[in-house]
């Protein structure tokens, strides 16, 4: 994508996204979804499922279908900023953008029911259907318990990888049992389960696409042994605040994370062993000293 480097003055776009876990042969496995070549947002890259805040996500009638109260929700972000509603809504469009891309439904309703009905549920929503419509139909209860905020990315003003602004909160969620990926082939056209490690090596390799927050990402989950570690460090503390801050050298375009001696907040955001930098490198963002030390 062609960016234009001039610092962008709107703010950023509400959006939500699911990082779903699962426990396979080779351990931690994480769901990753490719985005149509066309789409006007990070197309052809493998992001998690996820998109911006619809009005929706906050009416009355749809808040009033959730397990936990908003204010609860709300001190669960940690986010002062918010209102109740605004903090529940994200909650509301990580589960629903999640159901519309990836076909996997958090709901209250026991994983049988849930499984037996997921796929008609999710291709009523990409048809249409509200999202409050469908769980008062099923007489359900969105399942937020499920999800554990785990950081928010906020897309700096001075664009370096794309010229729109999001500002992101992830979730994470251990993918519901006895449910199956089913994806809409139309803003999605693949999705993978991979161990993080083997996503950075497919990255390395040039065979898939990422961006910085998925580098980043999973570069930390690299660190947990099973979805209930992830899971427990997630409910543990606070969501990492991540606003990377490009910086231009005479050789390349470098993006900066809190912690990094060019940012300018000098506490991490995110554990060692996750670098606080990465470097655009051979067409690909990287640490700066390479993936050898993570992958090899």
């Amino acid at each position: 994508m062609e960016l234009n480097h001039e610092i962008i003055d709107t703010p950023p776009r509400d959006a939500a996204s699911v990082v779903m876990l699962r426990d396979g042969a080779a351990g931690l496995e994480v769901l990753l979804m490719r985005r149509h070549t066309d789409s006007a947002v990070l197309g052809g890259a493998y992001v998690f499922p996820g998109g911006k805040v619809d009005k929706e996500d906050t009416a009355p009638d749809l808040l009033a279908r959730l397990d936990r109260d908003p204010a609860e929700l709300h001190a669960r972000l940690g986010e002062p900023g918010l209102t109740p509603a605004q903090a529940a809504g994200l909650y509301v469009a990580a589960a629903r953008e999640a159901a519309e891309e990836s076909g996997l439904l958090y709901l209250q309703l026991g994983d049988a029911e849930v499984a037996t009905r997921s796929a008609e549920a999710c291709e009523r929503l990409r048809t249409g259907t509200t999202f409050g419509a469908l769980l008062a139909e099923r007489e359900a209860r969105l399942d937020t318990d499920a999800l554990a905020p785990w950081s928010r990315w906020i897309t700096p003003r001075r664009p370096s990888v794309m010229n729109k602004r999001f500002d992101t909160r992830f979730f994470l969620a251990a993918a519901p049992a006895a449910q199956e990926t089913r994806i809409d082939d139309f803003e999605v056209t693949e999705a993978r389960w991979l161990p993080p490690r083997t996503a950075l090596q497919q990255y390395r390799a040039h065979e898939i696409d990422l961006a910085p927050p998925q580098i980043i990402s999973l570069l930390h989950l690299m660190q947990y042994a099973d979805v209930a570690a992830a899971m427990q460090d997630a409910r543990a503390r606070r969501p990492a605040l991540v606003e990377p801050e490009p910086v231009e050298t005479s050789e390349t375009r470098v993006l900066c994370y809190p912690g990094d001696p060019m940012h300018s907040v000098p506490e991490r955001a995110l554990p060692e062993p996750v670098p606080t930098r990465v470097v655009w490198r051979n067409k690909r963002f990287e640490p700066p000293e390479g993936f050898g030390p993570f992958l090899d």
